[in-house]
């Protein structure tokens, strides 16, 4: 069989029309690269297009094997796994050969990284299920979130539900795309660039009342800024509201920030932290 690089458009239907030309090509694949250059190799690059049809049919044929497998895939694309196309593309070459046997191996040396970057993964969704921000922009709802993993389409649900008849929507800084909700439909869709608008007088009002709810309520005798930061890891604080700096308490129709009211008693939260990119499964916050 042919060693081969193959490119593609980064979608999961493209990445699943990989494996079938794989197949359909008796090639076996080296790197699979989603929308950027590949590296000077000696090997020959293929760019692969996306045909709905081809990765429907491997679609079936891995949820035929194992319904397992197929939330292993789902889930796995959707992690910062360095070179997650080449775990996911292993993992179905051996269930399509050997069967679904060595998922029930939870030590198995190929799977392991998979299985923690997943782990990783529902970890990052759960924590920012309580960690958005929302303000209220105009009639609508919006938030922003900086995580590691494409955390939306299992966050989708849970705000959905819990904001059932409101219009929103939450912006992933870090991979560049937006969930939106109105009238029961939700659509995650790519949004390159973005910038949340100023709020208005009655927003930037809220957002200083909450700020001097999280100030007060701390117990200054009890500060332990290692438990802070175990429990609200600090790669979260830069789209949190009680981390920001006057500007985000900045109304519209202000020239200058509103002055936060005290706290005589509290515990001020500290300054936003500098961004931090995506990094690989496990990395400390």
């Amino acid at each position: 069989m042919t060693e081969m690089i193959y490119e593609y458009d980064g979608s999961f239907e493209g990445f699943l029309c990989c494996v079938f030309e794989s197949y359909a090509q008796k090639e076996v694949l080296t790197a699979i690269v989603g929308g950027e250059d590949p590296a000077i190799t000696l090997f020959p690059v293929r760019t692969v297009e996306t045909d709905p049809a081809h990765a429907a049919r491997v679609l079936r044929r891995i949820a035929k094997c194992s319904p397992e497998a197929l939330d292993l895939l789902r889930r796995g694309f959707l992690t910062c796994l360095p070179d997650r196309e080449m775990h996911l593309y292993r993992m179905v070459r051996r269930l399509l050969e050997e069967g679904p046997g060595f998922l029930r191996d939870l030590a198995d040396p190929e799977l392991l990284p998979l299985r923690q970057a997943v782990r990783h993964l529902a970890s990052e969704a759960h924590l920012l299920k309580g960690f958005v921000r929302f303000s209220e922009l105009g009639g609508v709802l919006g938030g922003e979130i900086a995580p590691k993993n494409r955390v939306l389409p299992l966050l989708r649900g849970h705000f959905c539900a819990r904001y059932r008849e409101e219009k929103f929507f939450l912006y992933d800084r870090t991979h560049h795309e937006v969930l939106l909700y109105a009238a029961g439909r939700a659509e995650i869709r790519p949004l390159a660039h973005f910038r949340m608008a100023p709020p208005e007088e009655a927003e930037a009002r809220y957002r200083l009342l909450w700020k001097r709810f999280y100030d007060t309520v701390a117990i200054r005798e009890r500060y332990n800024p290692r438990c802070r930061r175990t429990q609200m890891p600090q790669r979260y604080w830069g789209t949190m509201t009680e981390f920001q700096g006057p500007e985000h308490f900045t109304a519209r129709s202000s020239p200058a920030a509103v002055s936060a009211p005290g706290a005589p008693a509290g515990i001020p939260a500290p300054g936003t932290p500098p961004g931090s990119g995506p990094s690989g499964p496990g990395s400390a916050p």
